[in-house]
């Protein structure tokens, strides 16, 4: 159902009018108001209402500037992705072929759920998307670790808060605010094999006034590479009880299948036979030395930030950045024969066997290694203005405008239509300087670099994102009740998505040897408000020093997919001094993105077997045949050929998928150990309607074998047949809202700070266990496990995570000593009983030491992964025989840092 935007208007101006008008009537008749507001108070991550207490009802991890430098990270993602809560697959640098929301980008993946159900604000605002072009989600690249007050992490659902994508939490990133003077650091590591060298250097100039501050700052970074050979020689797999070094089938001599079906490789060393039956452990290609396991990473940031004091009572700030990044990897030289067959005739001058063959594979070896670079540029400004009036009443307005431009390529892509024409006795000649260069792919070394030269070129494709939104809120103290003041906050937004994405001509074509691509443009505007209660039940009373009742929702209006409402209902209860209850119930929703929606449509005749061919020779009580017959398919009809013409792409008639969300916690301080605060958090989540790719042969089996054609894949959406015929004549594979998802388990937190001879201390950890993670595909389909899984396409699920800390101080001198725990994990494809059909429970270590040597000198030094520790085989990774994802494959790594303020 579609909303008019004056319905909108109507529910928003309802909204403002309802925190509005009793105040107005409060202020009048409560004098004594100025005492409700007796502590500062501030907004948290998880509510808009601003109160005394720093935790509210939800879960919420903040990792503050002192944790964030003794972690020693330099990028905001490494910070993110050791967090127990995280887990899946997520961008990061180390991983040389994350190319899903583009090359070189980095994510964070709550609870394993996917990056496009994590939101990421910067301040409480959104962030562009980044990336290449038509991107999913945010690239942390932006975002300079040195510019970070602090993250605070939300792991529970919060669209009635912040609107789409909050589904599985919301990581809220704060910015340095409000100090004087200049501070700049340098930073540079390397790992103890003396390669992946990090260099960090950070500048800041700050100024504060009696009615206003400004900062400015300059950050960049440069990563190394780390070659994947030196880590892992070669992709494994198990043969014969042991451990063997595997390789890709496209050869650098060239694998062919003869006209009378025997397989062949050509020569590829000197002395060998010009072809001999082909052998996969002699002639298959290990690419290994020719990739990164770490690839280099440049990035520049400036940023300015700042506010003004127009008068007593309104305030004017700005938030401005601009980053760039240049990133590339390396893969492997790009082979013939993938994306279009190369047939050679038996009285072709370079064919020396005597029989027409089809050339299968042929890596182009002597064309070197593709170089895959990108460049992005990503800006965004923020103004607005803040204010308050009457007694305890805040306001604010702000625009938002995010801009993500990027170009990437790669070289040593090969010209398919040219390599054909080198081919072509009728129009190459094997003359120096020929204008078409005669081309011998039979065989490594023959081609020569004029031939090289004619079919390769450089592959270039450009896009961008956009983002640009308004809002305006309203918090403050509603009406006194007997417990206490009802707090309220309310707003609205109105933003504007785009995307685009325009490939190379050649790769659009499919003329590349490499994935055809379809240019991509897409937008959508939201309107939203919403509304927000914080209700105190009681007060200092006999079973609560405080209980508090929390209410939200949002009213989102997409112009694509009309109407949703979120809601959120939480229960805040301070049992005494030492004891704390809480718990949410919430209904959550994200958006179809824009490559889901507006993909590239393209066609292709893809290996499809019919259900319907030959129904009526099928057992009478045969659904298939029943069904068959039902859709009115000839009782003669027999599926010409093997393959469907199936459509793929976008989907523009995705619907947003839906989430419900249920937390319970525990918070205690017990007075018997001063210092010492224990925590759990039990979580529940429920997404229905998931978007989720189902290939169309799927589609068609589960539509024709459930009973009745009661199945929403036998919807016309999905597939079609020529009522004359009885043809397949449209079959989709394009993205549907079919999946089911739930995930459930416990986070556990401790913390106790104490002092002892002199020595400030404390010693902290944050577990996540996970106690289920199923995925139903499609209705009908059975449920995929994933707690306690390892697998090569959403990475990995250990039930147990930990990150536990040791920090000590005293007078100039800090130390801490972190460690991460990742439980065992089974890998999902592997045959139990095989070699790394599992990958064992491993601990991380890393060291650091501070000396403050003067109040404006500090000198910090720190080793990451300490003892060394190798990252386990798995067998679901060929490459570098790990998920990189989750395991360091770096090995041990020092680095060192000085610090000056003045």
């Amino acid at each position: 159902m579609y909303v008019k935007t004056h319905a909108l208007a109507l529910a928003i101006g309802t909204l403002l009018s309802a925190a509005v008008t009793p105040s107005l009537h409060a202020q009048e008749s409560q004098p004594g108001q100025a005492g409700a507001r007796t502590l500062d108070t501030v907004q948290v991550t998880g509510s808009h209402i601003k109160r005394a207490q720093l935790s509210g009802v939800g879960p919420v991890s903040v990792i503050d500037a002192e944790t964030i430098q003794r972690s020693g990270a330099t990028s905001v993602d490494t910070l993110l992705q050791r967090l127990p809560a995280s887990a899946g697959f997520a961008g990061s640098q180390s991983n040389a072929y994350w190319a899903e929301n583009g090359y070189g980008t980095t994510q964070v993946n709550l609870r394993g759920l996917g990056i496009n159900r994590t939101l990421v604000l910067l301040n409480g605002r959104r962030i562009v998307n980044g990336g290449t072009g038509a991107n999913s989600s945010v690239d942390l690249n932006i975002i300079p670790v040195a510019l970070i007050e602090r993250v605070e992490v939300l792991k529970d659902g919060a669209s009635a808060i912040y609107g789409a994508d909050a589904v599985a939490g919301v990581v809220n990133i704060i910015t340095k605010k409000g100090f004087d003077g200049v501070q700049a650091s340098v930073r540079y590591g390397e790992t103890t094999r003396g390669d992946g060298d990090d260099t960090a250097v950070d500048l800041a100039w700050g100024v504060t006034g009696e009615r206003g501050s400004l900062i400015a700052g300059i950050n960049y970074a440069e990563g190394g590479t780390v070659n994947m050979a030196s880590r892992a020689p070669c992709g494994l797999i198990e043969s014969g009880g042991k451990l063997v070094c595997s390789g890709s089938s496209a050869t650098i001599g060239g694998r062919a299948l003869l006209a009378d079906g025997a397989r062949i490789n050509f020569r590829q060393n000197p002395g060998d036979p010009l072809f001999e039956t082909y052998n996969a452990a002699k002639h298959n290609y290990n690419g290994n030395p020719t990739l990164n396991a770490v690839n280099p990473i440049k990035r520049l940031s400036l940023s300015v930030f700042g506010d003004n004091q127009l008068s007593d009572s309104v305030r004017v700030f700005t938030e401005l950045m601009y980053t760039n990044r240049q990133s590339d990897q390396l893969a492997t030289a790009g082979s013939l024969g993938v994306y279009r067959p190369i047939n050679i005739a038996a009285n072709h001058p370079t064919n020396p066997t005597g029989q027409d063959l089809l050339l299968q594979r042929r890596r182009l070896e002597e064309a070197g290694p593709r170089h895959f670079s990108q460049e992005t540029n990503t800006y965004r400004a923020v103004v607005g203005l803040q204010g308050q009036f009457g007694v305890g009443w805040d306001w604010s307005t702000a625009f938002n405008l995010g801009r993500n431009t990027g170009v990437d390529g790669s070289d040593n892509v090969a010209n398919l239509d040219r390599v054909e024409q080198t081919l072509n006795r009728a129009i190459c000649s094997p003359l120096p300087g020929a204008a078409i260069p005669c081309g011998n792919y039979l065989g490594y070394g023959n081609l020569s670099r004029e031939v090289l030269d004619y079919i390769l070129y450089t592959s270039r494709d450009t896009g961008g994102n956009e983002q640009k939104s308004f809002t305006a809120s309203l918090s403050g103290q509603l009406v006194e009740l007997p417990a206490g003041w009802v707090g309220v906050a309310t707003g609205v937004e109105v933003r504007k998505e785009r995307g685009w994405r325009n490939p190379d001509m050649l790769t659009a074509l499919g003329i590349g040897n490499t994935n055809q691509q379809d240019p991509i443009s897409g937008a959508y505007t939201a309107k939203e408000a919403y509304v927000e209660l914080a209700v105190p039940l009681l007060q200092d009373s006999v079973i609560a020093d405080s209980l508090y009742l929390n209410l939200a929702a949002r009213l989102s209006d997409y112009d694509l997919f009309g109407r949703d409402m979120n809601y959120k209902v939480g229960l805040d209860w301070q049992v005494n001094s030492t004891l704390k209850l809480r718990g949410t119930y919430a209904t959550a929703f994200r958006i179809p993105n824009i490559p889901e929606l507006f993909g590239g449509i393209s066609e292709g005749n893809l290996t499809t077997t019919d259900p319907c061919s030959r129904w009526s020779s099928l057992p009478a009580d045969s659904v298939v045949r029943g069904n068959c017959q039902a859709a009115g398919v000839p009782a003669n009809y027999v599926q010409p050929g093997n393959t469907i013409l199936t459509t793929s792409g976008g989907n523009a008639q995705l619907r947003p998928e839906d989430a419900t969300s249920v937390t319970a916690g525990v918070v205690w301080t017990p007075t018997f150990l001063s210092g010492l605060t224990l925590t759990a958090d039990y979580y529940n989540i429920r997404i229905t309607n998931a978007i989720q790719r189902v290939a169309g042969s799927t589609k068609l089996a589960i539509c024709y074998n459930t009973p009745g054609l009661a199945h929403p894949f036998c919807d016309a959406s999905n597939f079609t047949r020529n009522p004359r015929t009885g043809e397949v004549d449209f079959l989709s594979s394009q993205p549907v809202n079919a999946a089911n998802e739930r995930a459930t388990g416990v986070d556990l937190g401790a913390l106790y700070e104490f002092g002892l001879a002199g020595v400030d201390a404390s010693v902290s950890i944050d577990a996540s266990y996970l106690h289920r993670y199923d995925v139903r595909p499609y209705a009908g389909a059975a449920v995929i496990e994933y707690a306690g899984k390892i697998t090569g396409g959403r990475g990995s699920y250990a039930k147990w995570r930990a990150l536990g800390a040791v920090n000590l101080s005293r007078e100039a001198w800090s130390g801490s000593w972190t460690a991460q725990y990742i439980g065992r994990t089974d890998d999902i494809n592997a045959a139990r009983g095989a070699i790394g059909d599992h990958a064992p429970s491993v601990v991380y270590h890393n060291l650091q030491a501070k000396y403050a040597a003067t109040p404006a000198l500090d000198l910090t030094v720190g080793l990451d992964n300490a003892f060394d520790k190798k990252a386990p085989f798995i067998q679901s990774y060929t490459d570098a025989n790990t998920d990189t994802m989750t395991y360091d494959l770096l090995g041990r790594r020092w680095y060192a840092r000085i610090g000056y303020r003045w």
